[in-house]
């Protein structure tokens, strides 16, 4: 590792295979906590090459668990996090309401790192048990259309850097991996990013595949439809700025989206949303980004079609239904 730091040091970026190398050897348990803190550290202070992320994605799709749900055209709904907004779990309420509007859901997600409440923490205190058994994965999706897959499981090197990305507490490359390592290797998938620079990034990466996907940015720093201003989507036909109005038909404040102070905060908001009690804001933001998820699968032609479909799965209680589905297989 003294190596590859001083090599980091003077400037210099690693090729794709260089990058993969690292990667592997981080899954292997080759370097201890005080290297890679180090080593992470780097990708603070200069931005991740398209040739180093490459690399490292190649690593943990080698590496991972794979999983085979037989076929099923499934879509994630997933943000880098580190935006430090701290807002409830948008993503893993929309990819309910997308199930229960008919969508099937591989969603992949781990603990939080940089906020107070990542997909793992809530679907956790929800009672989801986590797994990595395709054949239990692929009942979830085929009973409620939604599994959940924590990314530790499937992926050695996740587990390896957990402890020392949670003492650092900040925004790492590794919240730039995670959407690109779906174990499912979901045909279809909604991202949120922190930053436009990131949005470029994954446009390039994205374009280089078959996936139908949207990348999204709220202009005023959320990794998700936020609904507080703009949205930059980058989809597979090109980009465009939309407006609060259109995407969620009004405009919603930083505070209405608040996610609380404590993950058990966060999971009691996740519930009063998803039984359809939360508040205007919540629901619009929730039903934005659900209503976006479902024009990445090509649900319906439209999105204005989409979010009603979304509005629907909400309030007629389907989407509830998919949770209640959902646990009772655990």
């Amino acid at each position: 590792m003294k190596k590859i730091l001083n090599y980091l040091f003077e400037h210099k970026s690693f090729s794709r295979e260089g990058a993969r190398e690292i990667l592997t050897n981080i899954s292997r348990g080759i370097y201890n906590e005080s290297e890679l803190a180090a080593f992470m550290t780097v990708f603070l202070m200069r931005s991740i090459t398209i040739e180093e992320l490459l690399g490292f994605r190649d690593a943990l799709l080698e590496l991972c668990v794979p999983v085979d749900l037989n076929g099923h055209n499934v879509l994630d709904i997933v943000g880098t996090g580190g935006d430090g907004k701290n807002t409830f779990n948008i993503s893993t309420l929309s990819c309910f309401i997308v199930a229960g509007a008919g969508g099937k859901v591989a969603k992949h997600g781990n603990y939080g790192v940089s906020s107070v409440s990542g997909a793992s923490n809530v679907m956790e205190l929800l009672g989801y048990k986590f797994k990595n058994d395709s054949g239990k994965l692929k009942e979830e999706i085929e009973t409620a259309g939604i599994c959940f897959l924590h990314a530790p499981l499937f992926h050695p090197a996740l587990k390896n850097v957990a402890g020392v990305r949670r003492q650092l507490g900040v925004r790492t490359f590794f919240n730039m991996l995670g959407p690109l390592v779906n174990p499912a290797f979901a045909q279809h998938q909604l991202i949120g990013v922190y930053s436009l620079e990131m949005a470029r990034i994954y446009n390039y990466l994205f374009q280089q595949t078959d996936k139908r996907f949207a990348i999204v940015h709220a202009l005023d720093g959320y990794d998700e439809i936020s609904l507080t201003g703009d949205t930059r989507i980058i989809t597979n036909e090109g980009e465009q700025d939309w407006t609060p109005e259109a995407l969620g038909k009004r405009k919603v404040h930083a505070e209405d989206i608040y996610g609380g102070n404590t993950p058990e905060d966060a999971a009691k908001i996740f519930m009063k949303v998803l039984k359809g009690e939360g508040s205007w804001a919540q629901h619009s933001v929730v039903m934005a980004n659900a209503a976006m998820g479902l024009f990445c699968l090509e649900k319906y032609p439209t999105y204005d079609e989409c979010f009603q479909a979304a509005v629907e799965s909400l309030e007629s209680g389907a989407a509830y239904k998919t949770y209640q589905q959902l646990i009772a297989l655990q």
